[in-house]
């Protein structure tokens, strides 16, 4: 008994540490290529937006005060949204230019934050944890890095945390690219200021309508603001027999639709790299073990207008008649708050209407007013598409092109995008997938359609609503009744309607009326960026019969110019023949050039210069365009055009010596992008104008230094394929991973591109760790 006197009792063991929350492995590789590893796709996002921060948080937290509708708030409300400042970033919207005031009201009024949540709360799970993840990960960054950020944020005030909810905003942004951002300031417009008496204007007819603004606004979707190339090779014609992809989106270079590098990893669950678009976290353009894809934005039309006929008892004239019954329209009420110059702060409320099938929109002088008998709605089914990500996180696990397909069927969460695709056993895939109004070529053809260019369909009957359709969401066409092919050669797309798909088999549709005619316009001229594309292709083809990932590569970059070659042929003879010494010099420097726009090829300054007005002149063609030949033609130079063609190269010609621009200048010396002070020279031309398929859109108009600065064109590039492996990648981001002028990779990849040097993309675990720049880091909390 006393031997046991004074002992005390054995000391508790340590408490184990806490298991982490949330944790990932972020790894850098050259370039800063991020690489993502987690066991759940909540992880993922964490790991995912800290790497993003990294290189971009100034834009993304720039980019949150437009979707929260706070610009007006920190920047007051009569300015623009933030301008790329020296290269680094901007954030206004390529679809909608609008101010402060205006974008904020927009989205505070269009976007729905309770439908955009109920819809995400019956949608996927994974999407739900990604996006949860990416919020906790974006707010780990803000704290770690807190009075340490970059020059263009540093200390704002507008650098905030964000919510899951938020991520639901970013993710609207995107979707409405192709739809409401593009009539924003018309829905603006329809909204009223809750305190004036409700008034109306005089009754317009339909008749004075002017359609031709929505026709406008869809052509600058692949024309002036956003292109792509994308090319599938399939087993019948690659050295290997394996799918051969090449991605080349065209996308600006500053605002945040800018893309970024990534490798995001699920083990067992999901393994893809490529690029994430802005803040969608996830990879969107890319390849796994067995799979590649890419997108080109597509030519359908992702809305329709209707036109509401007013219950004229309601002074108010928000009542509309819906097969002779009155229904009121529902109201939104939103209040913006807009710095002032001494300081405060002063909010203004609009009202926003909607009938069943969407905003009112105005557009007084094209005749789309809210008179006392009539108003105008558009209806946009991708204002609460919340499928993105889950789409994104199927395309991206596909094993083949037919799970690839079965995924875009499923899910139909694409907002205004093509697909085209390959995968390791050869396939080739092409599908308009994206979400389009389910409207058929009947209805097209019946009484509901008031006024086609308007898409505009009569709003005052059910049976002219769109369809309830099949196996897909209300209102929304399944793919499966959609244009799209698999194929064992190829298939390609460039911004073009997809009757254009192959050079070999021009694609119709279904008899007797072919496809909606939402997706586009047949039998029409193709743009010269697609038939470059495809001549090119075919021309290789005929050398060497198959091809191998080191063609495709060189197709992407071959910087023919297709204009010179129809044109010039003709043109030259009868420039020599004019006996002007102005055009005499010309000619001399337009037969010496190569007819390339690559780096040292002399004379496509001046050929660049002409043909900007020379593409618009009518009728020059001698042979018409043929619908059965649609790569060839239209073709030759009239003789009745040479006249003011010469006139045309004549203007240019004086234009170049007015400016001190030898008429053989190298392309290189005169069109660059400057970064901390050094210039890099930039290869490729116009694209859909001469004919390049390298597409490259300056900022600046020719000067005394040439063309400065890209605004935007061909942004990544990726060219795929496969061995036993797994994806054999290269690829490149032109304008690099970070806009931050101080980051590594603010400039890094300009002299790959201009040096046409393409890198190995590592995607297998030993490729990643001996990569010569490989960094890893643990995240957790």
């Amino acid at each position: 008994m006393l031997g046991g006197c004074g002992k005390g009792t054995d000391p508790a063991p340590p408490a184990p540490e806490p298991k982490p929350q949330i944790s990932a492995e972020v790894t850098r590789t050259s370039f800063g290529i991020a690489h993502i590893l987690a066991d759940n796709f909540k992880n993922l996002g964490y790991g995912l937006a800290y790497a993003y921060a990294q290189d971009n948080v100034c834009m993304f937290a720039d980019t949150l005060l437009t979707v929260r509708g706070e610009r007006s708030r920190f920047f007051g409300g009569d300015l623009p949204a933030t301008s790329s400042k020296n290269g680094e970033y901007g954030v206004a919207s390529d679809f909608m230019n609008l101010k402060n005031e205006d974008s904020d009201f927009f989205f505070k009024g269009y976007v729905d934050p309770e439908q955009l949540r109920a819809a995400y709360a019956t949608g996927s799970r994974e999407a739900r944890d990604l996006l949860a993840g990416y919020a906790a990960g974006y707010n780990r960054y803000l704290r770690d890095y807190a009075g340490r950020l970059p020059a263009a944020c540093h200390n704002a005030a507008w650098v905030r945390p964000i919510t899951v909810e938020d991520m639901y905003l970013v993710l609207a942004e995107k979707a409405l690219h192709a739809s409401g951002q593009v009539f924003a300031k018309e829905i603006v417009d329809g909204a009223r200021d809750p305190e004036a008496a409700a008034t109306v204007t005089a009754r317009t007819r339909i008749s004075k309508l002017d359609p031709s603004f929505v026709q406008q606004r869809l052509a600058k979707l692949t024309a002036e603001q956003l292109g792509s190339n994308a090319l599938g090779v399939g087993k019948d014609i690659s050295t290997t027999g394996r799918g051969i992809l090449l991605g080349s989106p065209h996308y600006p270079w500053t605002s945040t639709d800018r893309f970024w590098q990534a490798h995001l990893t699920v083990p067992g669950r999901y393994d893809a790299m490529g690029v994430i678009l802005g803040g969608i976290p996830v990879v969107v353009i890319g390849f796994n073990r067995d799979v590649a894809w890419s997108h080109t934005v597509t030519t359908a039309a992702h809305f329709t207008t209707f036109r509401l006929t007013l219950d004229t008892r309601d002074p108010s004239g928000t009542t509309y008649i819906s097969d002779g019954v009155p229904v009121k329209m529902t109201a939104k009420n939103v209040h913006v708050d807009s710095l002032q110059p001494d300081g405060t702060l002063r909010s203004k409320s609009k009202t926003f209407y909607f009938s069943k099938h969407g905003a009112v929109m105005v557009k007084a002088d094209a005749g789309l007013t809210w008179s006392s008998s009539a108003v105008y709605v558009l209806a946009d089914p991708n204002r609460n598409n919340t499928r993105l990500i889950e789409q994104w996180i199927g395309i991206g696990s596909a094993r083949n092109v037919t799970e690839l397909k079965a995924s875009l069927d499923r899910t139909i969460g694409l907002p205004w995008v093509n697909t085209v695709a390959v995968d390791r056993d050869g396939q080739t895939l092409y599908a308009d997938a994206s979400v389009v109004p389910n409207v058929t070529p009947e209805t097209f053809a019946s009484d509901c359609m008031m006024l086609p260019p308007l898409l505009m369909f009569n709003g005052s009957r059910a049976s002219c609503d769109w369809g309830a359709g099949h196996l897909a969401p209300s209102g929304i066409i399944s793919p499966t009744n959609g244009p799209w092919t698999v194929r064992a050669d190829y298939v390609g797309n460039s911004n073009d309607s997809y009757w254009l798909t192959n050079a070999r088999s021009l694609m119709t549709g279904p008899a007797p009326y072919g496809f909606s005619p939402l997706y586009g316009r047949t039998g029409i001229e193709q743009k010269m960026r697609t038939r470059i594309g495809f001549k090119q292709f075919e021309e290789a083809l005929a050398r060497k019969a198959r091809l191998g990932i080191d063609d495709i590569q060189q197709l992407a970059f071959a910087n023919r110019v297709h204009a010179a070659e129809l044109v010039l042929p003709q043109l030259l003879p009868a420039c020599y023949a004019a006996n002007d010494s102005t055009l005499t010099g010309a000619c001399s420097a337009l037969s010496g050039w190569d007819r390339k726009a690559d780096l040292d090829s002399r004379g496509a300054v001046l050929f660049r210069e002409f043909w900007n007005a020379a593409a618009a002149l009518p009728d020059k063609w001698s042979v018409r365009f043929d619908p059965q030949d649609p790569v060839n033609t239209p073709r030759g130079v009239k003789l009745s055009a040479l006249a003011p063609m010469l006139a045309a190269l004549k203007t240019a010609a004086q234009k170049l010596a007015s400016l001190n621009i030898a008429l053989d200048g190298k392309l290189g010396d005169y069109q660059g992008e400057t970064r901390n002070g050094v210039r890099v020279p930039i290869h490729g031309a116009i694209g859909d104008i001469d004919g390049s398929y390298n597409s490259i859109h300056m900022r600046t108009e020719l000067g005394p230094q040439g063309y400065r600065d890209v605004e935007w064109g061909t942004s990544y590039v990726q060219a795929v394929t496969f061995d036993d492996a797994g994806p054999v990648a290269r690829g490149m981001l032109l304008y690099g991973q970070s806009v931050d002028p101080a980051s590594p990779h603010y400039a890094d990849q300009l002299p790959v591109y201009s040096r046409k040097e393409w890198t190995a993309l590592p995607f297998a675990a030993d490729k990643i760790q001996s990569d010569p720049n490989y960094r890893a880091m643990t995240l957790s909390e």
